[in-house]
């Protein structure tokens, strides 16, 4: 639906510093609507294996990301990169990065064209990060806010930080960045990059969760599903919506902000293709051990297809590898393990099916009849790779599911800065 009340820009940049990735959507705008022109996507690979006196963190190479951008942004079309006159940017959602005043990035021209790297930064403490033990979450002050603290949390992280690291003394607060309007510009491009012309205004930094949404959701009767990195379910509530003042730490269940005043209700779970990925792994790691080397990429499309040839048995895995927000300590579990069901199709049925579960245990069925939900919209590149677990989401939830063609964050925040206008 084309922006009212002001001419339409003509092209608009949406980004997405994902977990895993980085993506670029170009969406350019008519009289007649949007439309996605391009799009392009890399793996950072930005995990970082040294993570020192944090066991359980979650770290990732800052400038490995911000590479794997200009990468996406070299592999678009100059001729379109030239028409862009807005930038949105989304990206993983709670984690926290640290930057020197004034040097957190540099502009190079060591490639075809200006490109800014990072400088003197400290590494990506990511939403994954577990160094915050519920005893620690419970020693902070309350928030002032209907969504409980969790470990990965920026917020939880710089405490941490405070208390293992740098001086005793209050909350710095004067880190934290100013709250504005979804849409609003935070500045201008200082030059131009990779084509995009110098001045190009650039929106504020918009939530991954929030714009994936927004990329697919018209209908407060639809139910959007997603399934990449996590695993999140999620309806629309009502307009006029307030949550509550206080967060309840032991319900499943969040409300997030979203545009214009509205809130959604989020079952986000922490548990979604990084549960797949490790079971992958171990598989890959058990074969090695057996003195057979079998490349990741070509177990994953084999255990899928095995697990097509199987029906759903007695096997249940509960596959909570990475607890969840609200039982951080809850780990995962299998049972009904029967002789005749233990071949690798069977197990990884299993796992599809309680990953499905496990989301639908967060916010039951009942539930999101009872908000009138009619239609689920399934998103995400692990549900778009994996025909096993679309079964089972076509299984286990009683509503018609439709698969987003261009469901995504970048698109979705590009389109925020084109409804804005």
């Amino acid at each position: 639906m084309a922006a009212a009340g002001g001419p339409v820009p003509t092209c608009v940049l949406g980004i997405d510093l994902g977990t895993t990735s980085v993506k670029a959507a170009l969406v350019t705008g008519t009289e007649r609507g949007l439309a996605l022109a391009q799009s392009c996507s890399r793996e950072t690979q930005a995990y970082s294996d040294s993570l020192g006196a944090a066991p359980q963190g979650m770290e990732q190479d800052v400038q490995k990301i911000i590479k794997a951008l200009n990468e996406c942004l070299a592999a678009l079309p100059q001729q379109q990169l030239q028409r862009v006159t807005h930038i949105g940017v989304t990206g993983q959602m709670h984690g926290v990065v640290f930057w020197k005043s004034d040097k957190g990035c540099k502009w190079s021209e060591s490639g075809p064209g200006p490109a800014f790297e990072a400088e003197q930064v400290s590494p990506l403490i990511t939403w994954r990060d577990g160094r915050c033990s519920p005893s620690f979450l419970a020693s902070l002050p309350l928030p002032q806010s209907h969504v409980s603290l969790a470990t990965g949390f920026g917020c939880a992280t710089v405490y941490w930080y405070l208390k293992n690291r740098l001086k005793k003394s209050g909350f710095p607060v004067h880190l934290l960045p100013e709250v504005g309007d979804p849409g609003s510009i935070a500045g201008r491009t200082t030059c131009a990059w990779h084509g995009i012309p110098k001045g190009a205004k650039v929106g504020i930094a918009l939530g991954d969760f929030q714009c994936s949404v927004y990329s697919c959701l018209t209908e407060r009767t639809d139910a959007v599903l997603n399934f990449s990195t996590s695993a999140q379910l999620t309806i629309s509530m009502p307009s006029g919506f307030q949550p509550p003042e206080a967060p309840d730490p032991s319900s499943a269940l969040t409300y997030f902000p979203y545009f214009n005043g509205d809130y959604l209700a989020v079952a986000a779970s922490l548990n979604g293709g990084n549960v797949l990925a490790t079971f992958v792994g171990m598989v890959a790691q058990w074969a090695q051990e057996l003195g057979f080397q079998v490349e990741e990429s070509a177990i994953y499309p084999r255990i899928i297809q095995a697990a097509l040839a199987q029906n759903p048995s007695k096997l249940s895995v509960h596959p909570t590898l990475f607890g969840e927000r609200h039982l951080p300590e809850l780990l995962a579990s299998v049972s009904g393990i029967g002789a005749s069901e233990l071949s690798l199709g069977h197990v990884t049925r299993a796992l599809c099916c309680g990953l499905v579960e496990n989301l639908c245990s967060m916010l039951p069925v009942q539930q999101l009849e009872e908000m009138g939900v009619r239609r689920i919209l399934g998103s995400g590149s692990a549900l778009a790779r994996n025909e096993v677990l679309r079964q089972e989401v076509e299984r286990i939830f009683p509503f018609p599911v439709v698969y987003g063609k261009d469901v995504d964050a970048a698109v979705g925040a590009a389109m925020v800065m084109f409804h804005s206008k």
